[in-house]
């Protein structure tokens, strides 16, 4: 596609999406997402060639939360390979990202590395192979971002720990099952700081766009994933990456995604481009409203899907 295409794209996208600003609710359970606008609105899209178009609020930085589950995941990959699916499924789960239900049936493997109780196990591999966990996984987005923009909102972070009573549980939880290796509280402090990662959405869509490229950076030129590995966690994004609305998100718009209340949404159409949404206002999933249609829009727009 040519550079006139997607400024085009994504300035009738800025038109279409404004009814649905301010649509649903924020994270408020987390005190320091509460503080952010409804209202603000990104998009950006990275293409294979290092290209990026955005529109609105796009070089905003705002706390991407679970949606650095795809960096950690990428990173245990990288570590222990598929040694680690013997610790964490790769199913939906059907139930809320924070859900205690399954541990107990079982056994303490969580479904997928996406919900919260995945991200934990993810984070404990990553642990036993690096002695700072969330630096770890920090490193690694600039890497694959080509910059050096993406850094902890120590606040939020703050805010995670001090509220985190469910995750805190999950973790002891999985602990009870042999299925975390690590001191519960090292892998807890390392998954809040994961969440509490702070970048816009023009890097978000930079740091992804090996996703799109087979596994490979084009902005280092270093390769990140093998490309069989890569078609592995754009799967789990396409299956497990909107909570339990992936089914309806992959009808809708047709790419793999992974969403953060901090109301981010990353798709990725391989060979085609990584691209972030974000927008504050969640739905009952967890989702951002806006978010989702500006990636459906985009979807339409361009004629790109998985599908």
């Amino acid at each position: 596609m040519s550079d006139l295409y997607y400024p085009a794209i994504l300035k009738q996208i800025a038109k279409q999406v404004k009814p649905f600003l301010g649509r649903g609710s924020v994270a408020s359970y987390i005190p320091e997402l509460a503080k952010v606008s409804p209202a603000r609105w990104g998009l950006a899209v990275a293409t294979p060639d290092g290209e990026v178009f955005q529109a609105g609020d796009a070089e905003e930085p705002f706390s991407i939360q679970s949606v650095s589950k795809v960096f950690s995941l990428t990173r245990a990959i990288q570590f222990v390979g598929p040694a680690l699916w013997k610790r964490v499924g790769r199913e939906p789960s059907g139930d809320p990202f924070n859900s205690l239900v399954q541990l107990e049936s079982e056994a303490g493997i969580p479904r997928n590395p996406f919900i919260n109780a995945g991200a934990l196990v993810v984070t404990d591999v990553i642990r036993s192979y690096a002695e700072d966990a969330a630096q770890s996984v920090l490193s690694l987005i600039n890497e694959s971002a080509g910059t050096e923009n993406a850094c902890f909102d120590d606040a939020v972070a703050r805010s995670e720990a001090e509220t985190g009573h469910r995750n805190r549980a999950l973790g002891h939880f999985i602990k009870s099952f042999g299925n975390l290796h690590n001191d519960v509280d090292e892998v807890l402090e390392a998954y809040f700081h994961h969440c509490a990662i702070s970048m816009s959405c023009v890097d978000l869509a930079r740091a992804a766009l090996f996703l799109a490229n087979r596994g490979r950076s084009p902005y280092t030129g270093k390769r990140i994933l093998s490309s069989h590995r890569t078609k592995y966690v754009n799967a789990l994004m396409l299956t497990c990456g909107t909570y339990d609305a992936a089914g309806d998100f992959a009808f809708r718009v047709g790419l793999p995604a992974k969403s953060g209340v901090g109301g981010g949404l990353l798709a990725v159409m391989p060979g085609g481009f990584a691209a972030c949404a974000w927008s504050p206002a969640l739905d009952a999933a967890g989702n951002s409203v806006a978010g989702a249609k500006s990636l459906e829009l985009l979807a339409q727009a361009t004629g790109l899907s998985v599908f």
